[in-house]
């Protein structure tokens, strides 16, 4: 008998650091359908790239180990105070740079969370980056229309179950009075053109993944064959801008903004004209996507005041303010304000 006792004594103990590990992880299913284990509590993140990087420092910024790019002297005054010194890990996913393995390792991340519209490739990509690092890698997809959801998503991965809830019913409210505003435009859409580059000779073409946001707002007049899915657009010359002469144009750069009344053949187009034009808002990051993240919302609400003012009736400041207190934890003053949208008038 004594026997027996020691002999299961001696199981447990070695079986005790495997059920301490299986009571400490979690089966997390992600949305490619990968079951993936996890800790159970999730203090050190790193983000795939700078797409992630956008959505995850919004929701849990003080579990951030390390950057996967800097941040430039736009977004620097906003979220500085969220990232402090972190130091820079580089792009874990989609990046041509190579990772860092040795930073990473020193870091210690428990978790590699990628978020965003999924590849086709994205199961297996996820599988292949979670081998090479030896951490677990996770993928929440964030589509626009419905970034609400990642968002509680997150929070219930994270422990944010309750910051989760109130960024998601921001943009859900968000989505739904945009449906609302176009049910009254109806086919009163204003045809406009996004052109982006210092010369403003590249578009944001009709049916692009970068002209999602556009294409839900207006009649985009950028019609052409190959839709760019990069973020430079497509490259046109002039002569297809004045045939295309929308109604109204949103330049990327001051550049291109500034040139706008002073070159004669821009100048000769109706939107010029008439003073229906703009520079599109950047800060922390641009407002028409680039990259491509949650800070289109902004873009959305400054279109809508933008394109139809008789249709969007609400608060633009009060609903930036509040995007950037709940999204960056920042007080945006009313000055800031003024200076985010300098150009962005019309």
């Amino acid at each position: 008998m004594l026997k027996k006792s020691l002999s299961l004594l001696l199981v447990l103990a070695l079986l005790l650091p495997f059920l301490a590990i299986a009571e400490d992880t979690v089966s997390f299913t992600d949305s490619t359908g990968r079951t993936v284990q996890l800790p159970k509590n999730i203090e050190r993140i790193a983000p795939t790239g700078p797409l992630a990087q956008i959505v995850l420092l919004s929701i849990a910024p003080e579990k951030f180990v390390g950057l996967s790019s800097r941040l430039d002297d736009i977004s620097r005054p906003y979220i500085d105070s969220l990232v402090k010194d972190l130091p820079l890990v580089g792009q874990l996913y989609g990046g041509k740079d190579e990772v860092n393995a040795e930073e990473l390792a020193r870091l210690d991340p428990q978790l590699i969370l990628d978020v965003g519209e999924p590849k086709k490739t994205i199961k297996e990509d996820m599988d292949a980056l979670q081998e090479q690092l030896g951490i677990p890698c996770v993928h929440i997809t964030m589509f626009f229309k419905d970034a609400g959801s990642a968002y509680q998503q997150l929070g219930e991965l994270l422990g944010k179950e309750e910051k989760g809830d109130a960024l998601a019913a921001y943009l859900d409210n968000s989505y739904a009075r945009m449906l609302e505003i176009n049910e009254k435009i109806g086919d009163k859409r204003v045809s406009m053109l996004y052109c982006v580059g210092e010369a403003g000779l590249n578009v944001i073409a009709k049916g692009s993944f970068h002209g999602e946001m556009i294409d839900l707002l207006a009649d985009n007049a950028a019609v052409v064959d190959s839709p760019s899915s990069r973020g430079s657009g497509n490259e046109v010359d002039m002569e297809q801008i004045l045939l295309w002469n929308p109604d109204v144009i949103v330049f990327e750069t001051l550049a291109a903004y500034q040139n706008a009344e002073k070159d004669p053949l821009w100048s000769s187009l109706t939107a010029i004209q008439n003073k229906k034009y703009a520079k599109a808002p950047v800060g922390p990051y641009n407002w028409m996507g680039f990259p491509p993240s949650v800070q289109r919302y902004l873009g959305l609400m400054w279109l809508q005041k933008v394109l139809y003012p008789e249709f969007a009736d609400f608060d633009l400041k009060a609903e930036v303010q509040e995007y950037f207190r709940l999204f960056y934890d920042f007080q945006l003053s009313d000055s800031q304000y003024d200076e985010l949208l300098a150009y962005s008038q019309m």
